[in-house]
């Protein structure tokens, strides 16, 4: 903002003054959130349809959304049912049932959370439905090839849960599905195909005329990996990197499950980017997205090698009852080297 003020100069009258001013909007506390819906978005629905809506479809991220819009819609039309959508992996669905899971993270960004919002009002929500990646980023690629929508990943989650919704519904009945994001910030993820293939929300492409793509993976293909506990002093975990033949260490919990990696990239960032020290704990030297296989699923090289197309690395992991336990890694050079030794004669 610009404040002006008056200059003793009868050359100069006016001196402007820049007056930088932070504002945080704090939109998890903020009532102007919901409020912002019930006076404006919700309106507009309402009027469009003559108050007279019968489902509406609405994302959980800071829970404005659904709160605001929801309120003012059942005042007006108590017959609209309010759904919820909450990703598998975030607590806010009700009742808590749902939330069980094992899935630690997720791709899709923008809804769902790990704490309750405090302008999430779950009383004006009559159902919820708890999404997936594949579902909700395929949903998202569809609705950008097939409907032109240049949408999110959210977007995706909100309209599979709607196809999920509007099953109960009867025809004539009108329904509301509220879109929040645009692709502009995912325009090296879930659009690119590699990106899919990666994550297993894609087959893998075929190449039959490489005849080592859809060979196997196996125990005896990958370099070791060496494995550390999660309480590791941060100064011993970079110590043993720093004399590790692999580009990570694997963090494995109290069960000898694979939490993390860590990298001599992420752990410079983290000291000279995030002012990190190297007596922090190593959970802040811990890197949680990266690429894995599963042995006992039989992940082919070809799988691998898409991996490897957008990341220097993949984790090789075997699944022990729940437990991913790491067991090695692969490289690009890894790959290389293996599909060009003729001795190891690598065919499906």
């Amino acid at each position: 903002m610009a404040r002006i003020e008056p200059k003793t100069s009868r050359y100069e009258c006016f001196h402007i003054t820049l007056v930088f001013i932070q504002y945080i909007p704090q939109q998890y506390t903020n009532a102007c959130n919901p409020l912002a819906h019930y006076d404006g978005t919700a309106e507009e629905i309402l009027w469009s349809l003559d108050d007279d809506v019968d489902m509406v479809v609405i994302g959980a991220g800071t829970c404005g959304t659904v709160s605001g819009i929801g309120h003012k819609i059942k005042e007006r039309c108590p017959k609209c049912v309010i759904v919820g959508v909450d990703p598998l992996g975030s607590i806010l669905a009700e009742p808590e049932e749902l939330n069980d899971s094992d899935v630690g993270m997720y791709e899709v960004e923008g809804i769902g959370y790990d704490f309750l919002p405090k302008v999430l009002d779950r009383k004006v929500i009559d159902k919820w439905i708890k999404t997936e990646d594949k579902n909700s980023l395929t949903m998202s690629r569809r609705l950008i090839k097939e409907e032109g929508l240049l949408c999110g990943g959210s977007s995706g989650a909100i309209m599979w849960a709607a196809t999920q919704a509007a099953k109960s519904l009867k025809a004539g009945q009108k329904c509301v599905v509220i879109l929040p994001d645009n692709i502009r910030n995912y325009m090296t993820k879930f659009i690119s195909d590699q990106w899919m293939e990666a994550r297993s929300f894609k087959p893998v492409v075929k190449h039959d005329e490489l005849p080592w793509w859809n060979a196997v993976v196996t125990k005896n293909l990958i370099q070791p990996i060496t494995v550390i506990p999660h309480d590791t002093p941060a100064v011993e975990a970079l110590a043993a990197l720093k004399t590790s033949a692999a580009p990570a260490l694997a963090v494995v919990d109290d069960q000898g499950a694979l939490i993390g990696v860590v990298t001599a990239d992420y752990a410079r960032r983290r000291l000279t980017n995030l002012f990190g020290n190297v007596t922090d704990e190593l959970s802040k030297f811990t890197q949680k997205k990266f690429y894995s296989a599963d042995v006992t699923q039989a992940p082919a090289l070809g799988y691998v090698s898409r991996m490897l197309d957008i990341a220097p690395f993949v984790v090789i992991v075997e699944s022990v009852s729940t437990i991913k336990k790491p067991i090695g890694i692969l490289t690009s050079d890894d790959l290389l080297r293996l599909v060009t030794d003729k001795s190891l004669n690598l065919s499906s």
